[in-house]
């Protein structure tokens, strides 16, 4: 009767006895078999509706393969898309592609078919998860007729176009109605909305798709005709001061555009490829770029630590870490706390990418030869108290910005590497003399980002004796201090569920896992005298230096985030 629980037993993911007790669960629960096997979590939800595939024959679209098209969505009303867990997801040739969570639902079944008859198409079903469903069903927005309106519009005005210039968009001034502006528009909306750091516009041969970034992964596709792909490019060309005619070389620019009421920066990049030019806009909220050192994430030793070096007179601080982990908004919050009325701020970026009022930013410009190193020369002239540096990139610069720090400045900056340990062998692989850092180098600072659980909806979860195996190992280094409160014999951790609030994500935000090094007496003889990575490990520990996955795993424990997300983003 139970066919899934059947399956499960089959592959080893519950014994006979758990069948047969899932099987009177569900039976006196009054819900559907998959939703009760989902609760359980027994197994990876995608591979659980992929079993219930190969069992109905209906092919099974994964999560992270639904992709939808605006125009689907006028197939379908919401209302029934939503009671019945159906999504329009792609038309073309007149047939529409459904994903169904309950394909053989004969009521989902005979209103789809009432629906095709109605509006004359015909259709093809996809089995979809409950969190693939989801995750369409956020298209579902308030603006989707703008959009469509839109759509249409600059469908229409692109033929006329074509016709009258040859060209798929003129240079020719637009009129603030033109359908195209409003395209634009309302796809920055849509990242606002959804809280999204990065919006990309790719094109495709046969059309032009729209992803957005939000907490880390890229979401919620949208697909729109090819022929529309040159205008929307141009548009945030004009908005961006780039070259429209410009379309063999990457470009980069910025524009401000007011969104619901908010001023918002838009870091624009553009990058031909074959297909046409790719763009990618970072979203940045004016005024919203910092955040106090504990909503980053910092707590216990790290945070004591970190405000302790930044009352230092001079020295040098690096943050590390992989693209996309935080860097540069850490050193900002460290700048928002330096920043008073008694210091000099100059800082040197590329791009720049927050604007804080009583600091001087500069932007470097390789292509006029005012690169990092070039720019330090000057800014050591211009009486500077505190200087941050986007990135140490090369010897020059790095040795630049020790020697800066060398001579009675706070200096802040960025560097590549996995972990902290790894800042000073990778100095000195950059030429810097050893003999140097121990007066120079104060902190160096990892860090990681890890999806925040949604506190509308995250739910405990007892974790695998792996996992606690995992996590005792992990923790019996960290200093008593820091484990105060928490349990590791019998621990409580939390799981990703999703709710409206998050956008069924189960994850709102991101927290930072931080990993901090700290410059005793101890580590700048190990430094001076033979800095392997093996002897700075041990200095590490002997001051009581939380790892990245130590800090995650104290942050699980306390519902900020799941393990599962920490042992993700502390992958080796």
């Amino acid at each position: 009767m139970f066919e899934l629980v059947k399956k499960l037993a089959e592959q080893g993911f519950i014994s006979q006895e758990e069948a047969l007790a899932l099987e009177e669960e569900i039976r006196n629960s009054g819900k559907k078999e998959e939703e009760v096997l989902v609760s359980k979590n027994l197994c990876p939800e995608d591979e659980l509706f992929e079993m219930k595939s190969s069992l109905s024959g209906i092919p099974f679209k994964r999560k992270d393969e639904i992709e939808v098209s605006l125009k689907a969505l006028e197939f379908i009303p919401e209302e029934s898309a939503k009671f019945y867990r159906m999504i329009p997801l792609n038309i073309e040739k007149n047939v529409l592609e459904v994903g169904m969570v309950f394909p053989e639902d004969r009521k989902a079944q005979e209103v789809l078919n009432f629906l095709s008859r109605q509006n004359n198409f015909t259709f093809e079903v996809f089995q979809i998860s409950f969190s693939g469903f989801n995750e369409a069903a956020k298209q579902y927005r308030t603006f989707k007729k703008e959009f469509s309106q839109a759509l249409e519009g600059i469908e229409e005005e692109t033929k006329e176009e074509k016709v009258k210039t040859g060209s798929v968009f003129s240079q020719r001034p637009l009129s603030d109605d033109a359908p195209v502006i409003k395209m634009v528009e309302v796809i920055l909306k849509y990242a606002i909305d959804g809280e999204a750091s990065d919006i990309h516009i790719e094109p495709f041969q046969d059309k032009s798709r729209v992803r957005f970034r939000i907490d880390g992964t890229l979401h919620a596709s949208i697909f729109l005709p090819a022929m529309v792909h040159p205008a929307i490019v141009a548009r945030i060309k004009i908005l961006s001061n780039l070259k429209i005619d410009e379309t063999r070389i990457p470009q980069d620019g910025r524009f401000s555009e007011n969104v619901y009421s908010r001023e918002i920066d838009f870091r624009v990049s553009t990058f031909p490829t074959v297909l046409g030019e790719k763009v990618v806009m970072r979203v940045l909220a004016v005024g919203e770029g910092t955040q106090s050192l504990e909503k980053l994430g910092l707590q216990g030793r790290n945070l004591k630590v970190v405000e302790e070096a930044i009352k230092r007179p001079y020295g040098l601080i690096f943050s590390t870490g992989p693209t996309g982990s935080g860097k540069t908004t850490t050193l900002y919050s460290l700048l928002e706390i330096l920043n008073k009325e008694g210091v000099n701020i100059v800082t040197l970026e590329d791009p720049i990418e927050y604007f804080l009022k009583g600091v001087n930013h500069s932007q470097i410009r390789p292509d006029i030869n005012y690169g990092f190193a070039e720019g330090l020369r000057h800014i050591l002239r211009q009486d500077p108290d505190i200087i941050m540096v986007g990135e140490a990139r090369d010897k020059e610069t790095a040795s630049l910005t020790i020697h800066a720090a060398l001579t009675g400045h706070v200096v802040l900056s960025t560097l590549h590497t996995n972990n902290a340990v790894g800042v000073i062998p990778r100095l000195i692989d950059m030429g810097v003399q050893p003999f140097l850092l121990p007066s120079a180098l104060v902190l160096a600072v990892a860090q990681r980002l890890a999806g925040m659980l949604c506190p509308e909806c995250k739910r405990k979860k007892k974790p695998t004796q792996k996992v606690i195996d995992t996590m005792i190992k992990e923790m019996s280094l960290v200093p008593e201090s820091e484990k105060a409160g928490l349990s590791f014999s019998n621990p409580e951790t939390y799981e990703a569920v999703g709710c409206k609030k998050c956008n069924w994500r189960g994850y709102k935000g991101r927290i930072g896992l931080f990993e901090i090094l700290l410059v005793t007496d101890q580590l700048s003889e190990i430094i001076v005298s033979n800095p392997t990575e093996e002897k700075i490990w041990k200095e590490a520990k002997r001051q009581g230096m939380i790892t990245l996955r130590q800090d995650g795993i104290i942050k699980a424990l306390k519902g900020f985030t799941s393990i599962e997300e920490v042992l993700r983003v502390t992958e080796e």
